[in-house]
């Protein structure tokens, strides 16, 4: 088996986001994870949520022996093999799969803007009526004052591509709502990232 790709910003951060994950979901359920790169993410949430299953998947193709190597080192028996799923497309999945969580971490800052809307119309389409889509990354905020490594890291990934960028949560919130979802909590986290839990709108 190919050896596993390894991210450290995952590394430090799969701890805080796993206590926000455990706060906010129910004890067992079926989650998608979006994006899912190296694996390592997954691969920690499903060791320590075992009563969940963990769908992992990813754009590339060639991430997939990283998530793979990650899941199979750890034994995990909950996490289905990892499939390609590109958000833009049309369908991601069966239309009758549902998830009581979908989570996409450290993707909208490093994809066009057009994945926005994908990402939430997708997440509304495949939720069940009780589900969260859990975003995680950095964001720009009205009235919050944006940290220096955030604005340089800003204009280095625009730099890189200018279809880049760190999103303003207000634009992410009127996008999800055109999608039929609402923000229903925000949790600060280390580096300047938030974690996003959207729901549902009534």
């Amino acid at each position: 088996m190919p050896p596993a790709d390894y991210s450290l910003a995952a590394e430090r951060n799969k701890q805080p986001i796993l206590d926000v994950l455990c706060q906010t979901l129910p004890p067992h359920g079926h989650a998608l994870e979006i994006a899912s790169g190296t694996g390592q993410h997954v691969a920690w949430f499903a060791t320590h949520l075992p009563q969940w299953t963990w769908q992992p998947s990813d754009a590339e193709a060639h991430a997939l022996d990283s998530i793979t190597a990650h899941t199979t080192h750890h034994g995990l028996a909950n996490v289905r093999p990892p499939v390609v799923l590109d958000v833009m497309a049309p369908a991601w999945l069966p239309a009758h799969t549902r998830f009581d969580l979908v989570y996409c971490a450290n993707m909208l800052h490093i994809s066009p803007w057009s994945t926005c809307a994908a990402l939430m119309q997708g997440s509304a389409r495949h939720l069940a009526a009780d589900g969260v889509l859990v975003t995680y990354g950095p964001y720009l905020e009205a009235g919050v004052p944006t940290s220096a490594g955030n604005l340089a890291f800003d204009q280095s990934l625009r730099s890189r591509n200018p279809a880049w960028g760190i999103r303003r949560r207000e634009d992410v919130e009127q996008v999800a709502a055109d999608a039929g979802l609402r923000l229903a909590a925000r949790h600060a986290m280390p580096a300047n990232n938030l974690l996003l839990v959207w729901k549902k709108s009534d």
